[in-house]
Parts: C-alpha cells; sequence; structure tokens
C-alpha cells in the first residue's frame, strides 16, 4: 500500500508531516535524523502493552540512525495518565541527561502521547518529540494537532500545554494487534470527524462504515487521511482553541467525558463515550437549532454500524451537569455544547441548565431510568 502524507501548517510556526502507511519502524529515526540534525538522545516513552510489541524495532531504527536512545515504560491505561507518571518521565529524562538538543519519541495511543508530549512541552522549557501513534484513536485524532495533557481526580486533561510535534508516523500495521473494543473507540472518533467536517466525508463513511468496522486496509487509510485533512485544516485556523474554530473538535465530548468520569475512567473507551455524547448533543440540535431528524437517524445508523451502540449508562440530571461543570470546555460557570445543525455545519452554544435537565432527563429514560 502507498504511503498517504499530509502536512501540518501553522502560523509562523515550522510546518510538519503526518505520514500514514504500513511498515514505517524500520525507517523512522532516518527522518527524525533529517530533522534534528543535532540530537543525539532519543527517549522512547511507551506502555506496558506497547513496548513489548514495538519498543525493540523503534529503539533499533534510532540506534541504526546513530541516536543514543533509551526506552521509558509506564503501566498502560488512562489510570496511568496522571502527575506521578508525568514525574516519572521527567525524572527519567533528567537521569539519562537528556538535553536541549534530545527528542521525547511517543510510541502508543492518546494515553502516552498525551503524557509524552507534555513531559517534552516543559522539560527544559521544552525539547523536540515526534509522535508514533498505535492506535486508531491516536492516530485519527490525538497524535495530531499538539494538545497534551494529563488527568485529575475532576476532570480529564485539566493539565496540559500546546506542543506540536516535528514529525507524525502513523504506522498503520501496528493496528492489527488492536481488539474490538479498542477499535470501535477509534471509529468513534471518525465519525465525529466525518459529522462536523462536511457532507461529502458523512457521505463516504456511512457508505463505508462496514468496510472499516471489518479493518479494510483501504478504507482504513483514507479514513485516516481524511480526518487527518480534516484536522489538520482546523488546527491551522485556530491553533489554540481561540478563535472558537477548534472547538468543533469537542462535538460529543461534552457528554462523553462525564460519562467517562461518572462511569469510571476505563469502563467505557473514550470514543464509545464521545459516540453516546453524539447522540445526545444531535437531538439537542433538533430542539434547539432546527437540525433535521434525518440527521439524528443516519448519525444513529452510522454510529450503530460502526458498532457503537448507544450505551447502557444513566446518571440523575444534576450529577450531571456537576461532572460537566468541572470539564476544561466550560467558560464562566457556563456549560458549552458543539451542536450540529446538518453534516458540515455546527454552532458552538451555551446550554442552560434548565434545559440540560430536561434533555439529561430525556437521555435517563432512554436508558429505562425514570
Amino acid at each position: 500500500m502507498s504511503s498517504a502524507r499530509v502536512v501540518v501548517n501553522l502560523p509562523n510556526k515550522p510546518s510538519y508531516d503526518v505520514r500514514i502507511a504500513p511498515g514505517q519502524y524500520a525507517d523512522l529515526a532516518d527522518r527524525v535524523r533529517e530533522l534534528l540534525p543535532k540530537a543525539s538522545r532519543a527517549a522512547i516513552i511507551t506502555d506496558s502493552n506497547v513496548n513489548p510489541l514495538y519498543g525493540d524495532a523503534v529503539r533499533e531504527s534510532f540506534e541504526r540512525a546513530g541516536f543514543d536512545p533509551f526506552i521509558f515504560e509506564f503501566p498502560a491505561g488512562e489510570a496511568s495518565k496522571n502527575s506521578q507518571s508525568l514525574m516519572g518521565i521527567w525524572s527519567a529524562l533528567a537521569g539519562q541527561k537528556i538535553d536541549r538538543d534530545g527528542v521525547v519519541v511517543a510510541l502508543g495511543g492518546g494515553v502516552t502521547g498525551d503524557m509524552a508530549g507534555f513531559a517534552a512541552a516543559t522539560f527544559l522549557r521544552g525539547i523536540a518529540y515526534v509522535q508514533v501513534p498505535t492506535t486508531l484513536l491516536a492516530m485519527v485524532d490525538s497524535s495530531v494537532g499538539g494538545k497534551t495533557a494529563i488527568d485529575l481526580d475532576e476532570g480529564k486533561n485539566l493539565v496540559g500545554a500546546f506542543k506540536q510535534p516535528v514529525y507524525v508516523a502513523a504506522d498503520t500495521a501496528s493496528l492489527a494487534t488492536l481488539d474490538d473494543r479498542e477499535w470501535a473507540c477509534g471509529c468513534g472518533e471518525i465519525a465525529k470527524s466525518a459529522l462536523i467536517d462536511s457532507p461529502d466525508f458523512f457521505e463516504w463513511l456511512s457508505q463505508n462504515a462496514g468496510l472499516l468496522a471489518s479493518r479494510d486496509e483501504k478504507t482504513v487509510q483514507e479514513a485516516i487521511t481524511r480526518c487527518v485533512v480534516f484536522k489538520a485544516n482546523v488546527v491551522a485556523e485556530d491553533e489554540e482553541e481561540r478563535a472558537g474554530v477548534r472547538e468543533c473538535l469537542n462535538y460529543g465530548h461534552t457528554l462523553g467525558h462525564a460519562v467517562e468520569k461518572l462511569s469510571g475512567f476505563g469502563v467505557y473507551s473514550h470514543g464509545h463515550a464521545v459516540a453516546e455524547g453524539m447522540r445526545f448533543a444531535a437531538r439537542l440540535g433538533v430542539a434547539l437549532e432546527g437540525a433535521p431528524l434525518d440527521m439524528v437517524r443516519a448519525q444513529d445508523a452510522l454510529l450503530d454500524a460502526l458498532n457503537l451502540p448507544a450505551i447502557d449508562f444513566s446518571a440523575d440530571a444534576d450529577t450531571v451537569i456537576d461532572a460537566m461543570l468541572s470539564d476544561k470546555k466550560t467558560r464562566g460557570g457556563k456549560i458549552r455544547f458543539v451542536i450540529p445543525k446538518a453534516p458540515g455545519s455546527w454552532v458552538v452554544r451555551e446550554v442552560g441548565p434548565d434545559v440540560l435537565r430536561e434533555h439529561l432527563g430525556a437521555w435517563a429514560r432512554s436508558k429505562g431510568v425514570r
């Protein structure tokens, strides 16, 4: 399969490539060497699931390219995305004498990318880092755009920094190791991008949902490429979410993050929780923006085809509202939703507590809770 290449162009900052193809680990470090000719040390940050699979291959690639690499492994899972794990990475970078010419390599999924990127943003006030995503979710979303963060007990991604990678290598061969839950998780973010991006992307994904769910290689590469192009365009227009454009990437996340927090992180995958948030936000779109019911039905059908059924979880409205108020998307004590009007058309809107209670009540009743 041929390689796909997307360039992320940012105003007043260096652009960077995203390469999407199988078999990239062999020459990964050669590409990094071209970008960072002075670099000597490479810190490969990975987790206990990914390291046994790809750690040696990536380390050997950096050795062949003349780097002096080392691997730092942490326990896999969202529970590790915290200040204690971050302190471990900082200590490893200091103990291994990484200097400002060093490079951090984030080898893994979204948790790894977030923590390694945050460490790179803050260690020595910032050193270069490379994203090597190994999950579908990371390839289509978190590895591109420069958001890095850790979780607090109070909520997801509450402490972080913007730090753009110098290169992203999405080796699609690594997707073969994902289980069905992790695959569907990534499909949730693909569906989010398709609905927000354009009628063309949404129609293409709806027509090809079965092929994506069954992991057809050509369809997978095209889905990843479409998502990266969409996100690259959004980030180029609003890198740090100050112009109101990048907020569209939060579609489904307002309720989705609340579901993750209230159910217990890890009970539902991030993508599945986002899919539930998309179902809820689309219904808000009908009530508040006059969106057509056909859009809700089409989105529901797409999520079902991607093996992301409505989740079997609910909570009382005030509990959900409290969880939403602690989310980083809240501004001035107001809960904000990305609300679709049609594929490719959306608004960001504050939704008051009375309206939310009404719709959250309907959401709970749809789960059989009265």
